[in-house]
């Protein structure tokens, strides 16, 4: 099986707050990291650590970040293909992290939403059935479901995370397979969590819905009724940022190299990989190594 993942890529700058700031409030902060980051590519990090075939298909501005992204990507195991725009700002995401651990993101999409959909599409005609298509909710809707539509139509497994939160994202349900969700975006998509978010979303068409609730652990639900519950891997918590994409990148990845579907040892791999990331600073700098994820996977 070889991955597909076609998202966004950025500059993360995390700045160290004492608390979340309200209206009106001025509070003071200290920059801590500047790393790679962005969904897309942070998905595609963990799974190319993990040792699967790895595709990332992105775009970026013209500016400095852009030159960044292109110089981290380079040192990582994956077969990058960034398309270049001209006259558009390479997206970035502002992360505010407070002493126990927890953040707050605001990101910007202008370039992941300018990629072109027929580019996209070209970079796809590889792709094999039972290939994998990975993707999250910062290009536009048009190009999202239309590549979604056509990687069903190709027999490639589709798995989605609905992060950020967009309005289109209802329509896309029938063309995926599998779903990754925290607890803020079980509630706003099916208005509730755990077991009953699970089912609510199955009958918009998913086969297997993972939902993550942090330190409670996570859940795989399947269509055919199969629940099972992981717990988290307990882990001093330093810094939260690109815990769920770790997550998802390290579940996929083990399933993938195992030949089959999502599983229990795929979801408590996956725990054990996101434990390793909140325990350190930044995003692509905190992710499992290869070699760390080469143990966790031979468990």
């Amino acid at each position: 099986m070889r991955a597909f993942v076609i998202g966004n890529t950025a500059i993360d700058e995390t700045i160290s707050v004492e608390g979340r700031p309200g209206p009106g409030v001025s509070m003071l902060g200290r920059i801590v990291s500047r790393d790679l980051g962005g969904k897309g590519t942070n998905q595609a990090v963990v799974m190319a650590r993990g040792g699967l075939e790895t595709t990332l298909v992105s775009a970026t501005g013209d500016d400095f970040r852009s030159a960044t992204i292109r110089e981290q990507l380079a040192e990582e195991p994956i077969d990058a293909r960034l398309l270049f725009l001209p006259g558009i700002s390479t997206d970035f995401s502002m992360v505010l992290t407070t002493p126990d651990g927890e953040n707050s993101i605001v990101t910007t999409t202008e370039a992941a939403e300018a990629l072109p959909l027929e580019v996209a599409l070209e970079e796809l005609s590889e792709a094999q059935p039972g290939d994998l298509l990975v993707m999250q909710g910062n290009l536009g809707a048009e190009t999202t479901e239309t590549l979604l539509k056509a990687c069903r139509e190709r027999g490639m497994v589709t798995a989605f995370n609905p992060s950020p939160l967009r309005p289109y994202f209802e329509c896309l349900w029938p063309f995926i397979d599998i779903a990754f969700l925290n607890e803020s975006e079980s509630l706003s998509i099916a208005g509730c969590t755990g077991q009953e978010a699970a089912k609510a979303l199955h009958a918009k068409g998913i086969r297997q819905v993972v939902l993550t609730a942090g330190t409670e652990g996570a859940m795989l639900s399947t269509r055919d009724g199969d629940c099972v519950h992981v717990p988290a891997v307990k882990a001093k918590a330093i810094d939260t940022t690109g815990a769920g994409d770790t997550f998802m990148g390290a579940a996929l990845a083990s399933a993938a190299l195992r030949g089959g579907k999502l599983d229990k040892q795929s979801i408590s791999h996956a725990s054990a990989a996101s434990a390793l990331t909140v325990a350190r600073r930044g995003t692509r700098r905190a992710f499992p190594s290869r070699d760390e994820l080469a143990v966790i996977f031979a468990d």
